[in-house]
This record gives structure tokens, sequence and C-alpha cells, in this order.
């Protein structure tokens, strides 16, 4: 049995830590202290109280001390493991990010990765893991870092810029959902029962939520090779694959399920298979292809999720967190689909396994600079992370991958030297952004930047913008 510490910074996760909490709960060979430091202390009290509830559940088999943190330093003191996964600001700045380039022309499913959001969202993100890392490599240099916040891409990257001897990877399940299509794509065509998704092999590479599937196999059956023919089936209706939903539930107002139509309609274009859901697809591209507006949106499958419905959400979700650390609902301690404690295990020396992470380029993407945060399959063993070399994408799409990863390099680049020149050259060449006219990109610009200044100011002198 592994006694290791956790330090969780975002220990108040509304629904990261308590999926993380699960997880480690039904993980064998593993124990400790999880210390939860968080700028929301209540917040982190509420999940630690959530912990010793998992700690009594019957069906649990680690048990964990769970320990709320003043200062992110006391957190760090001692870890074996440091767990990234805040909110950078609050729904406010989401509201501005997703909602204010609406009144320009431009709708975001999402807006958290790439786009006009994804860039505001960064200049808030990145000052903050400045500070984290700088503190990482101070107090705890040997632990291992798993970032779960978005932009997933800017967030390695600065860990790894600050602290260029961090042993950090971002997480992210979208790959997996991609592994759940293709489980259904066996079972409609092979006609045999459902897969599960690690019976899926796949080859995958891109940037985070733009990674695609160059080979995909379940059994000696290739898959890329049966999607014509599912498509043909599912194309106009949609398909969803989502593990407790039925294949049309898509069609709902659940804003997060969609019918991997543009997933199809990308694989007819290119021959490669999209491997994030299509709600982060259609910001990666020209916002006239799938995301013009609200009935382009409902064209193909999916659904924009406005921040009010996300505000809601979080409401329900901390009322049912006081519900479980008050033991008036039972805690539901069953394992999620994440794989992050598996990843865990591996390092310590518990077996290996291949999953898809993001870290820096070393030459796994040969078409990708070096040093640019890409998302490839990578070998976990004792105190190692490998990147397995993959396969090339084609030209075509390998360019739609270029163009998108230079813009986060870009806009890395110039929050760096807090340049507001950099990045709005980043800005403006964000897809989405390619109906504005520069100087209307500017104005969209100045007006996200001053409108979430509280969260910038003390960061960028604002004068220059």
């Amino acid at each position: 049995m592994n006694e290791i510490k956790i330090a969780y910074i975002g220990g108040g996760s509304k629904m990261w830590a308590r999926v993380f909490m699960y997880d480690l709960a039904l993980t064998e060979g593993m124990c400790g202290e999880i210390a939860l430091y968080d700028i929301d202390k209540p917040a982190a009290v509420r999940n630690m109280k959530i912990g010793e509830k998992i700690n009594a559940d019957r069906r649990t088999v680690s048990k964990w001390r769970y320990t709320v943190c003043d200062t992110l330093k006391e957190a760090l003191k001692g870890a074996d493991f440091v767990v990234c996964s805040i909110l950078p600001g609050t729904f406010d700045e989401m509201a501005v990010d997703v909602h204010l380039p609406e009144k320009y022309g431009i709708y975001q499913s999402v807006g958290d990765t790439v786009g006009p959001g994804g860039v505001l969202r960064a200049m808030r993100t990145v000052p903050l893991y400045e500070g984290f890392a700088r503190e990482i490599a101070e107090t705890c240099p040997k632990a291992w870092i798993i970032n779960f916040t978005n932009p997933m891409s800017i967030c390695t990257k600065t860990l790894y810029d600050v602290f260029p001897e961090a042993k950090a990877f971002g997480c992210c399940h979208e790959v997996f959902h991609a592994q759940e299509l293709l489980a259904c794509v066996a079972a409609e065509i092979l006609k045999v029962p459902r897969p599960d998704r690690h019976e899926i092999s796949i080859d995958a590479c891109g940037i985070n939520h733009f990674t695609w599937i160059t080979k995909a196999r379940y059994k000696d059956t290739d898959l890329l090779a049966l999607l014509p023919e599912f498509s043909a089936l599912y194309y106009e209706r949609g398909y969803c694959e989502q593990i407790g939903f039925q294949k049309d539930d898509h069609m709902g107002s659940n804003p997060f399920l969609y019918g991997n139509k543009v997933k199809l309609d990308l694989f007819r274009r290119y021959g490669v298979l999209a491997a994030a859901g299509d709600r982060h697809l259609v910001e990666f591209m020209n916002n006239e292809w799938y995301i013009k507006d609200p009935e382009t949106v409902k064209k193909w499958l999916y659904h924009l999720t406005s921040v009010d419905y996300r505000r809601s959400d979080c409401k329900a979700k901390v009322e049912e967190s006081e519900l479980f650390a008050a033991g008036k609902k039972p805690v539901n301690v069953v394992h999620s689909d994440e794989e992050a404690t598996f990843l865990m295990q591996a390092v310590l020396g518990k077996g290996k396994i291949v999953s898809n992470v993001n870290m820096p380029n070393l030459g796994q993407m040969r078409d990708m600079p070096l040093g640019m945060v890409v998302e490839t399959n990578c070998v976990f063993d004792a105190d190692s992370v490998k990147p397995v070399v993959a396969d090339r994408l084609p030209p075509a799409v390998a360019n739609l991958v270029y163009r998108n990863g230079m813009n986060i390099e870009t806009c890395y680049s110039g929050i760096k030297h807090r340049d507001f020149e950099e990045i709005f050259a980043s800005f403006v060449n964000q897809p989405l952004c390619s109906g504005l006219s520069v100087d209307s990109a500017y104005a969209l610009f100045k007006e996200m930047a001053e409108a979430t200044s509280p969260y910038l100011k003390d960061f960028y002198d604002m004068r220059k913008l």
C-alpha cells in the first residue's frame, strides 16, 4: 500500500473533486492525505466533509485523510501529486467569454479553449498557473502534476515554461467519448454486443479538444473502414454515444449531448475521425462552417451551452454537495470513466498503462513544432511518462491543427510578456473570428478585456489596451 499526499488546487470544486474522490476511494493500493486548497475555503470544507462520508461508505476500499489548507504552500508541502482543477474567474467572466461575442455575430458552444472566450480565459488563467508552477518548483519539485483545467494546452504550457523540470500532464476525457462512438460503430455494423471502450485500440494525436484518430481497431476489425456505412445510417439523424443515454437523446434539451454529425462530416471530408465532442470541434474551424448562428447549430445536432444554464447547474451541484456533507443524502461511490487514478497507480510502479494526455511535443507529433503542447498516447510506468510517436495526420488536417496550435503558442507568448498586441494577434486569427474586420475584432477584444478587468488588472497594464 502506497501512502501518499495529494495536493488539490481547486479543492472546493463542485464536480471534479467529488469525481476524483470517488475514484480514489475505489482505487486499491493507495491511501494517505488529500490536502484541499481553494480561495473559496467553505467549499473546500464541504468537500472535506463529503470525503469523510465517502470513507464511511461500505463500497470504499481506500480511505483518505482529508485536510483543508489555508495556503497553497501548506497544501503543497510534502505532496507526491498535485491536482489542478480551477475555474479562472466567476460565471460573470464566463458570460463575457461566451455571450459578449454574440453582439459581433460570433457564437460559442463552450468558449473555454479557443475562440474569443478561450483567449480571454487564458489571459485570466496563465498568471495563476505561473504562481502555481513557481510554488510547486520551490515546495514539491518532484511531485507529479495532473491538470484538469481548461484551456488545457496553455495551462500545461505554462507549467513547463515556468518550471522546465515539471513532471506534468493534462488529462481530458474527450477522446474516451470518441472511443465510445467507435464501440457503437462496432455494435451497430458488426451486430455484436457493445464493446467496452478499453477494447477499442486507437492512434490519436492533435491538440486538446481538437485531437484526431488515425487508426482504430476492435479485435481484428478496422473500425474506420466501417464508418462510411455507419455514417450512411446515422449522419442525418445523429447518434448519441454517451453511456447512460439512448442514441437519440441528443435531440432533447440536454446541452451537453450532441449527435456526432459534425464528427461524421469531418470524417467524410478528411478520412480520419475527430476525437473531441462536436461542441468543442466546431470552435476550431471557420465560424461559417458549423456555428454561424443558432439555426446552423440546430442543423448540426448539438447545442449552445448558455452561462445561465451553467449557473443553474452549479447551484444544483452546491445544494447536492451540502446534502452529501450533512449526511442528508447518501454519497454514490462509483468509479467514473476518468483514468487519472489509474495513471497515478502506474507512475507509482503498479503496472503499465497507455492513455492519451497533453504534454510538450518532444517529437511525438512530427508535423508540429517542438515544445507545442500536443495530445497523444503516452506510456505510463514507474515514475515515467513517455509520449508515443503518433501517425502523421493528413496534410489538410495537420494544417487545421497547426493553425490552432500556433494561435495557442502566440497567445501564450503574448500573455507571458503581458503584450496586448501579441495576444490580439492570436485573437484576430481565431477561426471563429474569420468574419470580423481587424477593427471589429479589436473592438471586441478590448470590450471583453475591459468587461473582465477585475480579474486582469493585477497582471496587466490595462492602460495599454
